[in-house]
């Protein structure tokens, strides 16, 4: 177990220490819950009233907070305490990965494969024939690398991730469990007796640098050339990525979403959970699509939000989907003035 001490951990993260610069801390815990020995964050106003009588040895705050009562915790001061403990989380994990090295047995490589320096292989691993990869890596067990794969610098894949034959993926990426990188696309041509014929999918994935993958996403290979995912781009679980799709850079999606074919999303793209895009879309930069939203055409104005099946402009959804709630009221009405009509005739 790491262990530092304030004054260590406000170099780390250019914060002021006030109180025992000397404490020592080995573990992380919620304010709430966080006992002797644990540092802590404070970035939510709501949980101020815990920082009074939290346990942690440490705790991180903004510097714009105004103490309403004295506390016990050594407290690090920052201009953003959320970003902070990110920074902080973040470290920690790389001082923790950076003890892993060497290959453990039993493992697979083939000797045609090229690794380079500071790297980790877990038990029962497999990296296939001309497979490359760069500076400290990390590959947990039950990896597949298949042939003709290049991986770049500080790669780090999660047991159970699957790599199929030559894609690239490129430096500081992540990949967690059971992911699959580059399986066959959705490809089935239709034939005269109703059945249908595979299409053999030959392109491959390209991942690019900064990117971080969720546990069993699959990225489909392209059909020809590459399926695309971006610099800087972050999927969350259980996502579904299909062939010949480029995601743009700095895009974030979130569990459950599904992406058809050929569709392509700009740059800084927000997508909730459950959405859902049909095929040959384009999506302009900064789209934000609310969860469970249904993308059946192209979103061409940049930076528009987007809600609901077929997916439409925030507002304009919403307003859409009050009228429909007062359809009851407005066929009652209708009924009513029919009625009054009809007297009125029969007056006449």
């Amino acid at each position: 177990m790491l262990q530092f001490t304030a004054q260590q951990i406000a170099l780390m993260i250019q914060g002021q220490v006030e109180g025992d610069a000397a404490v020592a801390v080995n573990n992380f815990g919620k304010i709430e819950e966080a006992k002797k020995g644990d540092i802590s964050f404070l970035a939510n106003p709501k949980y101020e009233e815990f920082l009074y009588t939290t346990q942690a040895s440490i705790v991180i705050i903004n510097a714009s907070l105004v103490l309403k009562k004295s506390i016990s915790a050594t407290l690090i001061k920052v201009p953003d305490a959320y970003a902070a403990f990110a920074t902080l989380l973040t470290k920690y994990q790389e001082l923790k990965t950076q003890q892993l090295n060497g290959i453990e047995q039993p493992s697979f490589i083939a000797p045609t494969a090229k690794m380079g320096k500071n790297h980790y292989i877990a038990a029962f691993a497999h990296i296939g024939n001309n497979v490359s990869m760069g500076d400290d890596v990390k590959v947990y067990p039950n990896v597949v690398i298949a042939e003709n794969v290049s991986i770049g610098n500080n790669v780090v894949l999660h047991p159970g991730v699957i790599i199929y034959s030559d894609c690239v993926i490129g430096n500081n990426v992540t990949i967690h469990s059971n992911a699959v990188i580059g399986s066959d696309g959705f490809g089935f041509a239709p034939t005269a007796d109703g059945s249908f014929q595979k299409v053999p999918q030959l392109g491959n994935v390209v991942i690019e640098d900064n990117v971080e993958i969720g546990s069993n996403t699959t990225i489909d290979r392209a059909t020809m050339g590459s399926t695309f995912i971006r610099k800087g781009v972050k999927l969350d679980n259980l996502i579904q990525i299909a062939h010949n799709v480029e995601i743009g850079e700095n895009t974030v999606i979130a569990a459950q979403c599904g992406i058809s074919g050929s569709t392509k999303l700009g740059k800084s793209v927000m997508m909730g959970g459950q959405a859902g895009a049909s095929g040959h879309l384009l999506v302009a930069d900064g789209v934000k699509i609310a969860a469970r939203s249904g993308l059946t055409k192209s979103i061409k104005q940049a930076n528009l939000v987007v809600t609901g099946y077929p997916a439409g402009e925030h507002g304009a959804t919403l307003r859409t989907q009050i009228q429909v709630k007062n359809l009851p009221l407005l066929e009652k009405r209708v009924k009513e003035l029919e009625i009054l009509v009809q007297q009125l005739a029969q007056k006449g």
